[in-house]
């Protein structure tokens, strides 16, 4: 195989789910995986948290869902979007937990239902604006389910739109939610789990921890933003690994790589490494100096990133083939942690993590 991969952490995983466990205590912590677990690998992933003390895992489609069954999983799994229509009986077969926001969606999923008596999820839109939906269908739905001997309410939930930067709107969504719960609640109606806080929120808003909490970012040893570096000790998960395969000593005024787009000052060793922009590291990266762990120490890319391959200069330093290069991670002293990447590449750390696709193996350590 190539010697390319991604190597993940799962006692990293484990002591950041731990250590999140006891600092949102007595609320429960639901661990998100969805998009692979960002890019880490969604059932050791799972798996790990659910040791860790999660009660509940979360995904973004049915399929994600399904797979995490297939491992054997049983705790519930909450869908964070609605699926379509055409999916419900899948979501049925593998006791997926829905998240409803349109009354055409739980007529189909009661009409459904044979013997099982599933739960169900509400969103609300409390300002995020992109899925759920608004106080008065919210009732309505509910009223449905409560009305309905098919299937329950698992809970009520929403989503902020900007935890992590912005305070003042973040907390007008959580007033909003707030008086909306109330208010149903003063109807009668039981809503077992109430959940808005992701990893900022849960992080900087002790009040927006509620019943539960849904955490993905935090899981993974990364920051949602600076200010979260204070409440509680995370380590980063993921490194993106590979070795030197080719090593060539070329003169000052070589021009390596596709586009000759940087000239070498001085003679210098340079080591190709078998990873590119098909694998998830960006092209970007050779112009906006970026740099990879060799020996400890950060080296510059000495020329663009291709598909497969990247080359990167090593000036007079000895490099071997098989040496090992670490792209994004810590090697001995050096770092080129995620948000480092973020910040080259204008981004956020989420995507950085997301993108290493799937010719990178998954190793776990």
């Amino acid at each position: 195989m190539r010697p390319s991969w991604v190597e993940v952490d799962l006692q990293a995983i484990k002591d950041n789910v731990a250590a999140i466990v006891d600092l949102i205590a007595p609320a429960r912590f639901c661990a998100v995986v969805k998009a692979n677990a960002y890019g880490h690998g969604d059932v050791p992933v799972a798996k790990a948290a659910l040791e860790a003390g999660a009660n509940m895992l979360a995904v973004a489609t049915v399929e994600e869902g399904a797979r995490l069954r297939e491992a054997d999983i049983t705790q519930p799994i909450l869908l964070l979007a609605q699926p379509p229509l055409e999916d419900i009986n899948d979501v049925l077969h593998w006791n997926l937990t829905p998240s409803i926001y349109q009354p055409l969606f739980l007529e189909s999923f009661l009409a459904a239902i044979d013997e099982q008596m599933p739960h169900v999820h509400i969103k609300f839109d409390s300002g995020m604006h992109r899925l759920g939906t608004d106080g008065a269908t919210v009732q309505r739905i509910a009223a449905a389910i409560a009305r309905s001997p098919k299937a329950g309410l698992g809970g009520i939930w929403s989503h902020f739109a900007d935890a992590d930067s912005d305070p003042e709107f973040t907390n007008q969504q959580l007033d909003l939610f707030n008086g909306f719960i109330s208010t149903a609640r003063d109807t009668g109606l039981r809503i077992p789990l109430v959940h808005i806080a992701n990893s900022a929120a849960a992080l900087l808003l002790p009040r927006s921890r509620l019943d539960m909490v849904r955490i993905g970012l935090a899981m993974y040893g990364l920051h949602p933003a600076p200010r979260t570096l204070l409440p509680v000790n995370l380590r980063p998960a993921m490194r993106v690994k590979a070795q030197v395969v080719h090593v060539r000593r070329l003169p000052a005024g070589a021009r390596p790589s596709y586009g000759r787009i940087r000239e070498l000052e001085v003679a210098s060793n340079i080591a190709t490494v078998p990873i590119g922009y098909a694998d998830g590291v960006t092209r970007r990266l050779a112009t906006v100096k970026g740099a990879v762990l060799i020996g400890g120490k950060r080296r510059p890319y000495a020329g663009r990133i291709t598909m497969d391959y990247v080359v990167v200069d090593m000036g007079a330093d000895r490099v071997e083939i098989g040496d090992e290069v670490v792209l994004m991670g810590t090697q001995d002293d050096g770092a080129v942690p995620a948000q480092q990447w973020a910040e080259w590449l204008d981004t956020i750390s989420y995507e950085v993590v997301c993108g290493f696709g799937d010719r990178l193996p998954r190793r776990y350590v």
